[in-house]
């Protein structure tokens, strides 16, 4: 048959791969895989071997004119004894995803913190290389990407591997991951768009899933049953380390990676806080109360190490939080709290106590005041309380004849 878009579109998925061979134009064909890929080949004897040569997936920028177009050229190059890699218009044709990856964490990614580029590569590996990983960078697809998604949204990423004697690869995909991931493709595929390998980003017109927000606030009563599961686990011989960050976390509402990187040269007593060489938002002052700089100034009597909370080498940073924070949070109850969520709970608390957002946004270290307003909604309470009592007072007076 003659390959067109009602044609090309009307192909059966098949049990296996197939080649359906143009009825023009000899060696023009499409590729069908199982998973329902269409992808437009060329296929001629070059240089005394029979080659195959792939032009790109059916879709944005590959239609079937289009495909035809370039499948000419490439039959027209090869009868005139040159090789069709050495005449292809640019590099876009012949780099995969996977390798965009490899180029973009290379060159792509000089103003990323080396935190944030260990997780992205992460995501990379697990999610991206292995869904996406051999699909020309040319001839990727919005559709592409929003199968992408769905995968990994459906769990198909998941994967529960031992990395090493006590290391295990947990993955286990949602929608939250797909979005995650959607949003490192997109940043690869903008950089490929300035290296030439396409000429637009597919992944500009894919949204991403909603989400419920994922706030979660430790009530009064819920801070004590925190407190007594950390005095229960400190008496049962759980890493003293670990014990003084959770409450330290819980006290200063600063980020995990600041409170458990602490350096012991950093902290001033006098200004009362961390002079903090870096964090998410750059070097910055981490403002700290007088009972959590009590607990780093005992912590840091019973060692000489450079950090306030080391392992047990007394050369790294402590590094079992994680694990320590489970066991925890389950004893007291909170199975459903991050530990993240003693950030957004100490924000909570100051807005209670009617702290200023520009404050509470100065102590978390928040660069953009609009991070800072996702808590104006936790005043609504008092102002309902206020409003209830007014109207209470005016009532007894209004109905008090009635």
């Amino acid at each position: 048959m003659r390959l067109t878009k009602r044609t090309v579109e009307a192909a059966r998925t098949p049990e296996n791969v197939i080649v359906l061979w143009d009825s023009e134009l000899k060696g023009f064909g499409l590729k069908v895989t199982p998973k329902g890929a269409r992808i437009y080949v060329v296929q001629k004897r070059c240089h005394g071997r029979l080659r195959r040569f792939t032009i790109g997936r059916h879709g944005s920028p590959w239609t079937a004119e289009l495909a035809r177009t370039e499948a000419l050229k490439i039959v027209n190059t090869i009868a005139q004894g040159d090789s069709p890699n050495a005449q292809r218009s640019g590099p876009e044709r012949e780099v995969t995803v996977s390798q965009l990856m490899v180029i973009y964490f290379e060159l792509g990614c000089r103003n990323k913190k080396p935190r944030t580029i260990k997780n992205e590569k992460s995501f990379a590996e697990r999610h991206i290389k292995p869904l996406l990983g051999a699909t020309f960078v040319a001839a990727l697809t919005k559709f592409d990407i929003e199968k992408f998604m769905q995968d990994v949204a459906a769990g198909k990423t998941r994967i529960d591997i031992k990395t090493g004697p006590r290391a295990r690869a947990i993955v286990r995909g949602g929608k939250g991951v797909a979005n995650r991931t959607r949003d490192l493709l997109s940043s690869a595929l903008s950089f490929a768009v300035t290296k030439g390998y396409r000429a637009d980003n597919p992944a500009l017109g894919v949204k991403n899933y909603k989400l419920p927000p994922r706030e979660r606030f430790l009530s009064a009563s819920e801070f004590g049953r925190l407190g007594q599961a950390l005095d229960e686990a400190e008496l049962m011989g759980v890493n003293p380390y670990a014990i003084a960050i959770l409450r330290v976390l819980a006290l200063s509402g600063a980020r995990m990676g600041e409170i458990n990187n602490l350096e012991r040269v950093s902290i001033d007593f006098d200004a009362g806080g961390a002079r903090l060489k870096d964090s998410k938002t750059g070097a910055r002052f981490l403002p700290l109360g007088q009972s959590a700089l009590e607990i780093i100034q005992s912590t840091m009597t019973h060692h000489d190490s450079q950090y306030v909370f080391p392992d047990r080498t007394r050369s790294k940073p402590y590094g079992g939080l994680k694990k320590v924070w489970q066991k925890i949070r389950a004893d007291a109850g909170l199975n459903d709290v991050r530990l993240h969520d003693l950030r957004h709970s100490f924000a909570s608390t100051a807005v209670a106590r009617g702290e200023s957002l520009f404050l509470i946004g100065k102590v978390l270290g928040h660069s953009d005041p609009a991070t800072t307003k996702r808590y104006t909604h936790l005043n609504d309470d008092p102002v309902r309380l206020a409003a209830n009592e007014t109207a209470n007072a005016i009532a007894s007076h209004l109905f008090s004849g009635s």
